[in-house]
Formats: C-alpha cells, sequence, structure tokens
C-alpha cells in the first residue's frame, strides 16, 4: 500500500503537472467499490473546475477545486463523457443528469474537492490521450491542457469521492509536524505493541507497515514491546526516526515494492535503502545478526534482534 512517502511523492508531482489546468470530462468505470461518493456527484462536482491545489493529508491526495466562470453547456459534458469506449449507457446517462442538474446543488455553492485514496495498488498518472488505457482503469479526467489523470486500481481498494472544502478531515497528527512532547502523549498508558501504535491512523496519518519498521529499527525498539512501557528517551529517539525515515523516503521517491510508480509512471529508490523492512534471513547491516519476520495483528514486522530490545 502506498504511505505517507508514495503519496507525498505523487501529490508533488501531480501539483507540478496539473495546477492551474481546468477538468473537461470525466469517465468512470463501471466497478462499484472505487466510488466513494456516486458518480453523479463526482462527474459534476469535477466537470468544468479548475484545480486550484494539489497536496498530501494522510495517505490521501487532496485536489482542491475552483469553479471556472464560464462553464461549457449540458450538451457538451456529455459528449465528452460518451466518447470514452466501455462505458456504459446508464452510467453515462447518470452523468449527464449529474450535468444538467446536480452540478448546481454539488459545485456552486464555493470551493470544492476531490480526495483520492489509492488503497493497496492504486495509482493516478497522467497521461497522453492516446496513450494506450490500462486494464483496471476506473476513472479518466481530461483536462483543458490536454492532459488525462487516470486512476488505475487492479485491487480495487482505491477510493474516489468529492467533498465542499472544510467537509473532509483526517484523523491523526502529521508525522513530519509533531512535537516532542505530543508524540510522547500519543502512546502514554498504551496497552498495545508499538508497532499497532505506529500503524494507528487515529493516532499518526500516513504512517505505514515500512516506515514503521525502518523508524523502530533506527530507535532500537522492538515491533512487539508494549507502548505504555518505553521509556522516554527511547520514544524521543522514535520521535526523531520517524521523521529521518519518512523524509529520506520523500527524497528518494518512496519505496517501490510492487505496484508504486509516481504521477509519471516511474518507481521511486527507498527500496534499496531498507534495513530490516522485507529483508527476513538477511544479515542485518550494522550487526550481521539474522532479520527476523513476526506477525503482529496481522502485518509482518522486521527487526533485528540484536539491534532491537
Amino acid at each position: 500500500m502506498p504511505e505517507l512517502p508514495e503519496v507525498e511523492t505523487i501529490a508533488r508531482g501531480l501539483a507540478k503537472r496539473v495546477t492551474g489546468d481546468v477538468i473537461e470530462s470525466v469517465w468512470l468505470g463501471q466497478k462499484k467499490e472505487p466510488l466513494k461518493s456516486p458518480a453523479s456527484q463526482i462527474a459534476a462536482t469535477l466537470e468544468h473546475n479548475r484545480i486550484s491545489a494539489v497536496y498530501r493529508v494522510g495517505k490521501h491526495i487532496v485536489f482542491d477545486l475552483d469553479r471556472v466562470a464560464r462553464a461549457p453547456s449540458p450538451a457538451k459534458g456529455r459528449r465528452a463523457v460518451r466518447k470514452r469506449k466501455g462505458t456504459n449507457s446508464t452510467q453515462s446517462e447518470s452523468i449527464a443528469q449529474a450535468e444538467a442538474g446536480e452540478g448546481a446543488r454539488h459545485t456552486n455553492n464555493g470551493r470544492a474537492q476531490w480526495i483520492v485514496h489509492l488503497g493497496m495498488t492504486g495509482r493516478l498518472q497522467v497521461c497522453d490521450p492516446q496513450a494506450e488505457v490500462a486494464k483496471h482503469t476506473h476513472a479518466i479526467v481530461r483536462l483543458s491542457s490536454g492532459q488525462e489523470l487516470r486512476f488505475v486500481d487492479p485491487r480495487r481498494f482505491g477510493r474516489l469521492s468529492v467533498a465542499q472544502a472544510g467537509d473532509f478531515g483526517a484523523t491523526g497528527i502529521e508525522p513530519l509536524e509533531i512535537e516532542l512532547e505530543p508524540f510522547l502523549k500519543l502512546f502514554r498508558g498504551r496497552k498495545t505493541p508499538i508497532k499497532s501504535a505506529l500503524l494507528n491512523q487515529k493516532l499518526l496519518r500516513g504512517v505505514g507497515n515500512i516506515y514503521a519498521d525502518e523508524s523502530l529499527f533506527r530507535a532500537g525498539i522492538r515491533p512487539r514491546r508494549r507502548a505504555s512501557v518505553i521509556t522516554r528517551e527511547q520514544l524521543s529517539k522514535l520521535h526523531l526516526a520517524v521523521k529521518e525515515v519518512l523524509k529520506e523516503a520523500i527524497a528518494l521517491g518512496g519505496s517501490s515494492i510492487s505496484d508504486y510508480v509516481n504521477s509519471d509512471g516511474e518507481e521511486g529508490f527507498f527500496q534499496l535503502q531498507h534495513r530490516v523492512y522485507g529483508r527476513e534471513a538477511e544479515a542485518c547491516l550494522v550487526c550481521k545478526t539474522l532479520i527476523k519476520r513476526i506477525v503482529i495483528a496481522g502485518r509482518s514486522s522486521h527487526y533485528c534482534p540484536q539491534c532491537q530490545k
């Protein structure tokens, strides 16, 4: 699953490529799973809006949208949606109705937002309209610049939704922004393993399996240690390690383990810097002890028995 560094990398790439562009038309596939908001509402909210900003919130990519002064007629919007092969008539009609009627309710009352969660295997890429449409493409957003934004997700755990500005809010605190004292407070009295606490999005948003393992290694803490018994000194090291690992991963474009690529289709390189994640039975890069893999709450965890206590 794309974690904070991967989502941040994609959001930054998209911000450079599509900020200021206007969404001309929207095609949505026939699978219902990726749509957290109704198809008609997504189409009505996106079409004829300008992308004013793109940024990350937790593991979500958020597009701020501004209504353009003069929107094309509903008829033109219908033709744009129906051009894409593979759209069934029922879905086309629902989108067309959204353009004709629901658009006023969903997009004219202030700024709107398009929110994308990539799930396990989701990709959001800027493509040339002539490029072959990949299998498992669930959304194609046509831009006035001639580019297309395409959402591809083989396992369909990703989600697309829309909201009015201010309605979308992610839980948890941004790990790159949290100061030491609030960080310490998050784990005070928690009897869960520290690894589980790091993955709890209600505490820290965006930290996932890869970066929790790497951060715990740098802090010298075993993933099964109960959060409440970890000393202040150790948590202080973890606070620094989390920030260091995330910043380094962002600088290297994230970790390409399986499906992840950035908005231009390019892989990241932080996987080359992994010290424990995915290195089960390999020698620790520090002490040469073999890396162990255990399962905590259904999630794989990797650690060095010598370096982490």
